[in-house]
Order: structure tokens, then C-alpha cells, then sequence
């Protein structure tokens, strides 16, 4: 069965952080880095071309479906930046009411600026 197509590489994620165009979102970018070494524990690393994870965890689907993907990562796109929480929302709905302003999906939250967010129930 096909293994996750996101690896982890040894790109430099500093160099990364400065190729996103708005001054805004690299900043957050720097920002959400710190934040997110804190809170794992793990330095950052690049995941494929846009991902910025930290730790790593290995999974396999009942479908035969094995991988490994970060723990915890971001992704600065175009317009927003992509939290990627492999845990999901459900358990953690006293701390998503404090959160402030951002979209979810399955297991990403969707941030239109760093400012929006409280940064204490984001960490």
C-alpha cells in the first residue's frame, strides 16, 4: 500500500520562512514556529516543499496504508496559514472556544493572521 508522500527533508526551514512574500504572514511564521518548539518539545523541520512540523509520529491505516507525518506543523499559504493538529478538535473544544477567529477542517485550523488568535489557548 502507498506510504504518505509528505517526508521529512533536510531543507532549511529558515530559508523557508523567507520566501513568503507578506511581511505579515512571515512574521507569524516566525512566530508560530517559537510557539510550536515550545509546545512539542521539537525543533522545526521541513515536511515536502511547505510543511514546517515538529516531532513525528508513525501511523498505519486498517487499509494497509503506513506513514510517518509531524506531530504538529504549519504551512504559510497564500492568504492564510495552515495549522496541522493531528489530534483533531473534538477533545479540545474548551480550548477552540478560546481560540479566537479561524476556520477548521478535519485536523487544520485556518488563520488569516497570528493576531486574530489568543495566544495563550493557542499554545
Amino acid at each position: 500500500m502507498a506510504a504518505n508522500k509528505t517526508l521529512e527533508t533536510a531543507a532549511d526551514v529558515m530559508a523557508f520562512i523567507g520566501t513568503v512574500a507578506d511581511e505579515r504572514q512571515r512574521a507569524d511564521a516566525h512566530a508560530i514556529c517559537a510557539i510550536m518548539s515550545r509546545a512539542s518539545g521539537h525543533p522545526p523541520r521541513m515536511w515536502g516543499s511547505a510543511i514546517i512540523g515538529f516531532g513525528s509520529y508513525h501511523y498505519k491505516y486498517e487499509s494497509g496504508r503506513e506513514g510517518d507525518m509531524c506531530r504538529i506543523g504549519f504551512s504559510p499559504r497564500k492568504g492564510k496559514t495552515v495549522l496541522y493538529l493531528t489530534s483533531g478538535f473534538p477533545r479540545h473544544t474548551e480550548i477552540m472556544a478560546r481560540l479566537g477567529k479561524v476556520k477548521t477542517g478535519k485536523s487544520c485550523l485556518y488563520v488569516k493572521q497570528l493576531s486574530d488568535l489568543n495566544a495563550d489557548a493557542l499554545e
